[in-house]
């Protein structure tokens, strides 16, 4: 019912959508079993980035919905960004 490939343009290392079979404009439309099947995968996903990259130890996960929230593709897809502690901190050291 889903499916997942590596993001074409990630915004970090190892940056994976995870995406309905069914085409469905956004999360939103998608059903209870899609929606169920793309949680599912995105488990199976983080363990592989996890074991693939040791050095992730969070992630983003979620979806723009709408062309305000800047979706650009309007076919469902969830976002599984993994973060590494070094970016966080890169971050907080920046100056305003």
């Amino acid at each position: 019912m889903a499916f997942a490939i590596r993001d074409k343009f990630p915004v970090r290392p190892l940056h994976t959508l995870i995406i309905p079979k069914r085409h469905v404009m956004d999360i939103f439309a998608s059903d209870a079993d899609e929606r169920e099947a793309i949680h599912e995968l995105a488990l199976q996903c983080r363990e592989a980035i996890g074991s693939e990259d040791s050095s992730v130890s969070g992630f983003n996960f979620g979806s723009n919905i709408g062309h305000a929230a800047g979706q650009k593709i309007f076919h469902a897809h969830v976002h599984l960004i993994p973060r590494r502690l070094d970016e966080a901190e890169l971050l907080a050291a920046r100056p305003d």
